[in-house]
């Protein structure tokens, strides 16, 4: 919100300069975002009155004027199209300082120029430079310029935070500089004013729930022509608010003083009184913004016996506004729920100063206050007869006292808090605090929509009190160890692993585009946002594999030629009604297998690089890859990983549709497994090393295609002798001798006892057993 500083002041004026004032402000939650002049610096500019306007004789665009600027007559040569002989205007005098330049005495084609007559735009009050900005006709002559517009002041920018909509007025940021401050607040709600006429508008509330509040007057004879006076729309500008005409100028200044939104309907385009009601699906409305609104059940209207006249807490219809010749006026002031109006003009696609206000909660013990006021600028200004006020009055939402423990307060904020201070800070805070015992009774005001809880009043009492004014303790940490299993491993054992093995962390968002999820997702339907941030971040991830693979893409097109990522974070996969949330580990490597170098020849990264590292990361639980299809990964080229048995994830490379689709030049590696399950490790063992030699023996068979070597493995450590120590594949052959759709393997036997040296005899014995083995399960041919 922006506002003036003397507007401000004459309701609560500190002894502080503008910079402390913004201080205690923004220190007190209300943060003040800039200070600005309202003009810039300029001097020896006053009121002149123009006594006579003359043609130039040497320049046709020129005048001739004699001017009276405080100390008799002046010549001024003057080019300006609208000097004429009677007008006020600003003069800058011989030695004055304008933006950008000094007057001096000059002659202007022979005549000799005491001066300058000027427009807004040589001032730097506007850009408007079609002609002298004319000055109020009852300005003394030679009265400073700057204390006739009152360019003194300066504009403050407030943010207060969506939970404060009470500071989104004047006399809001008043109520808070004289609590934060203990300063006296000069303000009295006015006196009623006495009507004119009996003319009271027939009001009908069919939603009370969206409208507890309802005042209405008309206001008969208003000169709709009149003019607002200078320091209305004066301090109307520097709110931001376009002056418009008297009457909506009136429902504008009040808005922006008391922070209640305002309405003026033309009496004579009400038909049968006015109803507060919800919309009929499809009915149309034409704002005053021009836009033709479609209306829904959702939307709250303000309605005659035609249909809607207003969009109730928005804005006002076009058909019923205001106009210069209208002549009665009914005068709106009400509460709306928050309910009601929050959202609406964001499905509209524009927003409203009433909204804003509205859909943070206005001050309802002010509606009828804010009438007053309103109906006592507007016969001030426009003249007419104002009315008895109709009201139509529901439940208004309910000011329950919340109770503070002062124990609490003490324990919470970390500094002593008597019962005198607590008191004295909500008494200030219009909270009417009771004391009782240790604790207190604090009534909220209306216009606090933001005081419900304990927590929120001990927040107050440390905003009131001063964050700077509370003692910086260190705060006690009793040095605990905590406990910790030691088959155990904690998410950044895991980082720490990952970074050995030369992968670098990522955090990407978990709002991801629907076309990640598409591309390598099996989640047919993720997750939905109902209000995303962004069009490419409306669902949610149901793998991390979208933000890796964009992750690379970003670094590949800056030419990074080695990338090795990886992540840690949740997922979000839907199982009927409910969503899993599993937290996941996912990495990827890309482009070269290892930093340049001369001892290892260059080539790409592959799938078993990562399956090593998969590995080292499981060790020293036993992992098993299977082959099986991804839709992010390439169709030979995939397999699932289980850890002891269990499907803990998925590795492989992506897809060739992929890697073209975002450009890489390479495919990456791809893998993603369960953090719960790599979170549980296993205890280390101690087992005897023999002292004894082993005995190596080869053994070679046939297998069908098919068979996977990992089940081979598996059949011969479960059912093969105990002095088993190893056994890996050497050689794998297809072709000339071996029958199609078969393969030979060959196997390397370690074998060792813990006991005594191995005789032949029982060498042989153990590979005739692991023979048996081979026939029986896969009925291998051995060779």
């Amino acid at each position: 919100m922006k506002l003036s500083e003397h507007w401000l002041r004459e309701l609560v004026d500190p002894a502080l300069s503008t910079e402390q004032l913004a201080n205690l402000l923004t220190f007190g939650g209300i943060e003040v975002e800039t200070i600005e002049p309202v003009a810039p610096d300029f001097d020896q500019v006053v009121v002149a009155e123009v006594l006579s306007v003359e043609k130039h004789p040497q320049a046709d665009r020129l005048n001739v004027c004699q001017v009276n600027a405080g100390a008799g007559p002046v010549t001024i040569v003057c080019g300006a199209p609208n000097v004429r002989s009677g007008m006020k205007v600003p003069a800058a005098l011989p030695g004055a300082k304008l933006p950008g330049m000094e007057i001096k005495v000059a002659k202007v084609r022979g005549i000799e120029s005491h001066g300058m007559l000027c427009s807004a735009r040589e001032l730097g009050l506007s850009d408007d430079a079609s002609g002298l900005l004319e000055l109020a006709g009852d300005a003394d002559p030679g009265l400073s310029v700057r204390k006739l517009l009152d360019l003194e002041d300066r504009l403050l920018t407030t943010k207060p935070t969506p939970n404060r909509g009470d500071c989104l007025s004047v006399l809001g940021l008043a109520r808070e500089v004289a609590a934060l401050g203990e300063f006296p607040l000069n303000w009295r709600y006015p006196e009623p004013v006495k009507a004119g006429n009996n003319d009271v508008p027939e009001i009908s509330v069919e939603a009370p729930a969206d409208c507890p509040l309802y005042c209405a007057r008309i206001v008969r004879g208003v000169d709709a022509r009149a003019k607002a006076p200078e320091w209305m729309v004066r301090r109307l500008q520097r709110s931001g608010v376009r002056s418009i005409s008297a009457v909506v100028d009136v429902t504008n200044y009040v808005m922006l003083e008391m922070g209640q939104p305002l309405h003026a309907f033309d009496a004579a385009k009400v038909a049968g009184g006015i109803r507060v009601r919800r919309a009929k699906p499809g009915e149309r409305l034409v704002l005053l913004n021009g836009i033709e609104f479609t209306l829904t059940a959702d939307h709250l209207v303000i309605a005659d016996t035609r249909g809607a006249l207003a969009l109730a807490g928005i804005m006002g219809g076009e058909s019923s506004g205001v106009t210069e010749s209208t002549g009665d006026v009914i005068l709106e002031s009400a509460f709306f729920s928050p309910d009601a109006v929050a959202g609406k003009t964001r499905s509209a696609g524009f927003s409203s100063d009433s909204a804003y206000r509205f859909e943070r909660g206005v001050d309802f013990s002010a509606t009828r206050h804010a009438m007053e006021r309103a109906t006592q600028l507007l016969v001030q200004i426009c003249g007419g007869k104002p009315g008895p006020v109709a009201e139509k009055r529901a439940d208004l939402p309910e000011r329950r006292a919340v109770t503070l423990r002062l124990s609490r307060a003490q324990r919470v904020l970390g500094f002593p808090i008597t019962a005198e201070m607590a008191t004295s800070i909500l008494g200030r805070l219009g909270c009417a605090p009771k004391l009782d015992r240790g604790s207190i009774a604090a009534t909220p005001p209306c216009h606090r929509f933001d005081i419900a809880i304990e927590e929120d009043l001990i927040e107050e009492l440390a905003r009131v009190h001063g964050y700077a004014n509370i003692p910086p303790l260190a705060p006690p940490a009793p040095a605990v160890m905590l406990t910790r299993t030691e088959s155990g491993r904690t998410p950044s054992d895991i980082r720490r692993l990952l970074a050995d093995r030369d992968y670098q962390e990522v955090i990407t968002y978990s709002f991801v585009d629907r076309a990640w999820e598409s591309d390598f997702s099996p989640v047919s339907a993720p997750v939905a946002l109902e209000n995303p941030i962004a069009a490419q971040m409306s669902v949610m991830r149901s793998n991390l594999f979208g933000g890796l693979v964009h992750a690379v893409a970003f670094n590949a097109s800056r030419k990074q030629t080695r990338i090795r990522l990886f992540e840690i974070g949740r997922c979000f996969v839907p199982e009927g009604e409910a969503i899993n949330q599993p937290w996941r580990v996912g990495g990827i490597a890309y482009g070269e297998a290892y930093s340049l170098q001369w001892g290892l020849q260059r080539r790409n990264v592959d799938f078993f690089d990562v399956k090593g590292d998969v590995e080292a990361l499981c060790m020293p639980r036993v992992v098993k890859f299977r082959a099986l299809g991804h839709p992010a990964f390439h169709p030979g080229k995939s397999a699932s990983i289980e850890i002891d048995g269990v499907a803990a994830g998925w590795i492989g490379e992506l897809h060739p549709r992929w890697q073209q689709k975002y450009d890489l030049a390479a495919a990456p590696v791809l893998f993603e497994l369960d953090l719960t399950q790599l979170r549980t490790g296993q205890v280390p063992e101690f087992r005897i090393l023999s002292r004894f030699p082993a005995v190596r023996r080869d053994l070679a068979a046939e297998f069908d295609e098919n068979t996977l070597f990992a089940d081979i493995l598996d059949a011969l450590k479960t059912g093969g002798p105990a002095i088993l120590r190893d056994i890996t594949v050497f050689d794998l052959y297809r072709g000339q001798g071996v029958p199609k759709g078969k393969k030979s393997l060959a196997f390397s036997v370690l074998l060792q006892d813990t006991d005594k040296t191995l005789t032949d005899a029982e060498a042989e014995n153990a590979v005739t057993e692991l023979r048996r083995i081979l026939q029986q399960k896969f009925n291998a041919k051995l060779r």
